[in-house]
């Protein structure tokens, strides 16, 4: 297995590891808990700073500040004190939708995309845009899950993915001003290949995938073709990132939310987060432009 347990959270939903390079730590989210967590690799500690709401992902700011966002909003989280701030309110978002799977792009904005949160899911999702004076701009609908956010190394090209769907997109992009070309689909996935979750970009251009439905962490190129898949040790990762003063350690937070009885006692690691060495090198990440 090419995975081990780096700490026991037991997190509900963990989710949208970050890597801290001026820290050397990663930060990420347990949604329901509604907490993010800090994890120091080196020894081991973890420490959970609660928020106010569920919390679908973060972001590192310049400054050393963490974007976090909130069923509707954003807020700014000083990760020293605790302290929080309003940042960014999503106008014209459904009430029965939450904020979920989110990252910086190469133009300095926190790109974030929503969700249906009710069972009976339908395409009321938005993927947004929010620059660094706080304003929200709404970029792509119809969406149901909005996931797997991620960009190729050159920065002109983006990934986007609706878990529900399991399908996975490519835009063109403009590094410069935020702008995206025509959507395009990349690859059908299936329950047995991998509903698509959260994402990284490895330096080669390739995309890294949490196959949440199917225990695997799948790796695709830009024509659709999954290149290799690596098995996981418990059956729901939700997100990998490539972390270390290199990129070269792999970083994947998983969920224990929702299984049974027999799959928790089967896995109790559920929840966790995993580490694996030496399996590729990630793109460079860019950080909020405060």
């Amino acid at each position: 297995m090419a995975f081990q347990l780096a700490a026991d959270l037991r997190a509900q939903v963990g989710e949208s590891p970050v890597w801290d390079a001026r820290r050397g730590v990663l930060w990420m989210v347990d949604i329901l808990s509604r907490a993010v967590i800090r994890f120091d690799p080196a020894d081991g500690a973890t420490r959970r700073i609660p928020v106010p709401e569920v919390c679908g992902s973060l972001a590192l700011c310049r400054s050393g500040a963490l974007l976090v966002a909130q069923r509707a909003s954003v807020i700014r989280l000083d990760p020293e004190s605790g302290a929080i701030a309003p940042f960014a309110a999503m106008p014209g978002e459904p009430a029965h939708n939450r904020l979920n799977d989110g990252k910086v792009g190469p133009d300095g904005c926190y790109w974030v995309g929503s969700m249906d949160d009710r069972p009976e899911k339908g395409p009321t999702g938005i993927l947004w845009r929010v620059r660094p004076d706080g304003v929200a701009e709404r970029r792509r609908d119809g969406l149901v899950v909005s996931n797997g956010l991620a960009w190729s190394p050159d920065g002109r090209r983006i990934w986007h993915s609706d878990s529900r769907r399991a399908v996975l997109d490519i835009a063109d992009f403009d590094p410069a001003t935020g702008d995206t070309g025509e959507w395009r689909r990349v690859i059908q996935l299936d329950e047995a290949t991998g509903r698509p979750d959260g994402a990284a970009m490895d330096a080669e251009g390739n995309y890294w995938s949490a196959g949440v439905s199917a225990g695997r962490i799948n790796v695709i190129d830009a024509a659709g073709r999954i290149l290799r898949h690596l098995p996981f040790p418990v059956p729901a990762p939700t997100m990998p990132c490539f972390a270390g003063p290199d990129r070269r350690t792999l970083f994947v937070t998983s969920l224990r939310a929702g299984k049974d009885e027999a799959t928790l006692a089967a896995h109790p690691a559920l929840g966790g987060l995993f580490r694996g060495d030496a399996l590729g090198q990630g793109a460079p990440v860019t950080d909020f432009a405060d």
